[in-house]
C-alpha cells in the first residue's frame, strides 16, 4: 500500500428510485397508443399504425435491435466491474478524481485496470495520464488503448485528434458513435475495473453509456462535487438522472475539501460548505459520502506532468484520502 488507510463503517443502505423514459425509447412521442414500436417486424404495418404520422417511415426504416449491442455485450464479458464517476458542474475535479481512482486501484499489481474518457468535447485525461503524445494503433482484432501502466489501459477521443487544441465539434449521433466504438472494438483484455471519466451534465454522453451497458451492467456511479452549494445544486440533478435510469450510487465524493498546507498540516476552508457540503446532502438523501479530499498544490503539478500522484507523495492527507476511497468503493462492491 502507498499509504496507512483508516479504519471504515460498514456499508449504508443506498436507495434507488424507479427507472423511468428518460432512456431512449422505441416509440415515437407522437405515435397511438398501441404503437409496436420502430424496431418491430409490424413497425408501419399494423392496425394501430393506421393514420399515425409516421407509417411511412416505419414501414421503409431497417427494423430490429442495434446490431452493435450484441458486439460490445461480447467484448464487455471481459470486464468485471464497470464504474461511472460523474459531476453536475464542470470545473469539481471529475477527471482528476478517475485519474487518481485509476492510478489507485492499479497500484495492486495484480488488479488489472481500465479508464475511458466518454467527455467527448474535453478529453482530458491522456495529459492527466502521462499519455499526450500517444496514438492508436489498430488490428484485425480491434484498436488497442494506451496504457499509462502495464496493468492501466487508457482510451480516449484525444488520442485521435490532430492536436490537444483542436475542439470536436460534434452532435449527438457521433458523440454516441464513438462512445459505440470504444465499447465494441477496443481490446480491453480481461479488466477487473473499468472507470469510465463522463462530461458534466446529463446528455448524450451519459445516455449512450447508460444505454449500451444496459445488458452487461454497471456495478455503480461515484458522484463528485466540491462543498460550494452552487456544485451541490447540479449534484442533486445527477443523483436524479441515476435513480431515473437505474444506476446505482456508490456514494459521493467531497473534492476540495479544505486545504492542506503541505509544510505545516493546517487545514484550512477554501470553498466553505455554506449548506453543509456532501455531507450534509447525503444524509438528506440517504447517500454516502465516501471521503473528502483536501485541496493539495501538488495534485495539480502531478496531473499537469502527467504521474501519479499517490506515488509521488505518499504521505499526503489527499492520498490517504484517495486510498480510503477506493478501498470502501471496493467493500462497497463486494470485492473486499
Amino acid at each position: 500500500m502507498i499509504a496507512v488507510q483508516n479504519p471504515l463503517p460498514p456499508p449504508s443502505p443506498v436507495p434507488l428510485g424507479p427507472t423511468s423514459t428518460v432512456l431512449p425509447s422505441s416509440v415515437p412521442d407522437n405515435a397511438p397508443e398501441h404503437c409496436p414500436g420502430v424496431e418491430s417486424t409490424q413497425a408501419g404495418k399494423a392496425d394501430a399504425c393506421e393514420g399515425c404520422p409516421n407509417q411511412a417511415v416505419c414501414a421503409e426504416g431497417p427494423k430490429g435491435p442495434d446490431p452493435d449491442l450484441p458486439l460490445i455485450r461480447e467484448r464487455m464479458k471481459s470486464v468485471k466491474r464497470k464504474v461511472l464517476v460523474l459531476s453536475g458542474k464542470g470545473g469539481v475535479g471529475k477527471s482528476t478524481f478517475s485519474a487518481g481512482l485509476s492510478w489507485a486501484l492499479a497500484a495492486d499489481e495484480e488488479c488489472q485496470t481500465g479508464i475511458m474518457d466518454i467527455d467527448i468535447c474535453g478529453p482530458s485525461i491522456p495529459l492527466l495520464m502521462g499519455l499526450s503524445s500517444s496514438t492508436i494503433h489498430t488490428s484485425s482484432s480491434g484498436w488497442s488503448p494506451a496504457y499509462a501502466l502495464d496493468n492501466l489501459a487508457v482510451m480516449s477521443i484525444g488520442f485521435l485528434l490532430p492536436s490537444s487544441s483542436d475542439a470536436v465539434i460534434w452532435k449527438g449521433p457521433k458523440k454516441n458513435g464513438l462512445i459505440k466504438q470504444f465499447l465494441k472494438d477496443v481490446e480491453w483484455g480481461d479488466l477487473d475495473y473499468m472507470v469510465v471519466d463522463t462530461p458534466p451534465g446529463t446528455s448524450d454522453e451519459h445516455l449512450s453509456i447508460v444505454q449500451y451497458l444496459k445488458e452487461t451492467g454497471i456495478d455503480g456511479a461515484v458522484l463528485v462535487t466540491t462543498p460550494q452549494e452552487v456544485a451541490l445544486q447540479d449534484v442533486r440533478k445527477e443523483i436524479d438522472f441515476c435513480r431515473k435510469v437505474g444506476i446505482p450510487i456508490l456514494g459521493l465524493v467531497e473534492n476540495m475539501s479544505g486545504f492542506v498546507c503541505p509544510k505545516c498540516k493546517n487545514e484550512n476552508e477554501i470553498f466553505v460548505p455554506t449548506t453543509g457540503g456532501a455531507e450534509a446532502m447525503g444524509k438528506e438523501l440517504g447517500i454516502e459520502l465516501l471521503g473528502k479530499v483536501p485541496l493539495d498544490p501538488r495534485i495539480g503539478m502531478t496531473c499537469d506532468q502527467g504521474m501519479s500522484f499517490l506515488d509521488e507523495y505518499p504521505d499526503s492527507p489527499a492520498t490517504t484520502a484517495y486510498l480510503d476511497i477506493v478501498q470502501r468503493i471496493r467493500e462497497l462492491l463486494g470485492d473486499e
